[in-house]
């Protein structure tokens, strides 16, 4: 009897220490989204065609199609998203459903909260990076972690190559170069820019059609994401569709991106849809 007693008591123990563990996971999220909300301008510049005139062409288009004119420059961007995550593979992809709310403020940082899955595979948490702190920290049934990475200087870059990704398509003001962003012409309907921030050098490749509308984004990304499990840089990106207007900005509501982007080895894990998103 006395070891029953002292095994429901260690069970107590554990699950008192995970909720407290859950606890600090969420005041995290929630203290680093304030944060970053902080960084919102009262007063933005707005948009004029004179600011991307001495652009290569194609950046001149993507902006004038993505930025309406008079537009408030701003780069606080929150979204509500739905969409699905493939947690398998290119052959079985295993998409599961996905709910999150997301603050993307580039190159600063973002969080993403979300949940996903169901039934058996159904599981809460949130992924972040913001100065010197990345993580992913996910638990199923809200009770068991599963997930908890990050941390590491690796971590920090490769979360830093994602938000200057999501960039061109959720808040293409933090691109102007105004804020630092270099540009250059890569082909009639391409460009790169490259974005320094936090000690660490992004490049970003887009494609744009004739009137402006970006098709795609491609990184090299920092990123462990291969058979040999080791950190260096690889090909990622996806492409962006279905564009709607947002407080002035002509925002694409449809993203598919992923690992290896334009190789025969790309996978488009993350498939998201924007239900709203508006600028602070």
């Amino acid at each position: 009897m006395n070891l029953v007693y002292v095994a429901a008591g260690l069970l107590v123990v554990l699950l008192l220490a995970l909720q407290a563990l859950k606890y600090f996971d969420n005041r995290n999220a929630e203290g680093t989204w304030q944060r970053l909300a902080g960084l919102a301008e009262s007063s933005p510049q707005s948009f004029t065609p004179e600011m991307v005139e001495n652009l290569p062409d194609p950046v001149r288009r993507y902006f004038l199609f993505t930025i309406n004119l008079g537009t408030p420059l701003r780069t606080v961007a929150e979204i509500k998203m739905s969409g699905e995550i493939g947690l398998g593979s290119k052959e079985k992809p295993n998409y599961m459903p996905m709910e999150a709310r997301q603050i993307l403020v580039p190159p600063y940082g973002l969080v993403r909260r979300a949940n996903a899955g169901s039934g058996f595979m159904k599981m809460a948490g949130s992924d972040g990076y913001m100065k010197d702190r990345a993580w992913t920290r996910f638990w199923l049934f809200h009770t068991l972690p599963i997930v908890r990475a990050g941390g590491t200087p690796d971590y920090i870059r490769a979360s830093l190559g994602r938000v200057v990704a999501e960039a061109v398509a959720w808040a293409p003001a933090a691109l102007l170069p105004q804020n630092g962003v270099v540009w250059q012409a890569v082909a009639k309907n391409r460009a790169k820019a490259i974005i320094e921030h936090n000690g660490i050098r992004q490049e970003l490749e887009i494609t744009v059609a004739e009137d402006g509308m970006s098709l795609s984004m491609v990184i090299p990304r920092w990123s462990n994401a291969n058979p040999e499990k080791k950190w260096r840089l690889q090909p990622f990106g996806g492409t962006l569709s279905e564009f709607k207007t947002f407080d002035g900005f002509n925002i694409a509501t449809r993203l598919e991106g992923g690992n290896y982007f334009g190789t025969d080895d790309y996978f488009p894990f993350y498939r998201a849809k924007v239900e709203n998103i508006s600028f602070q």
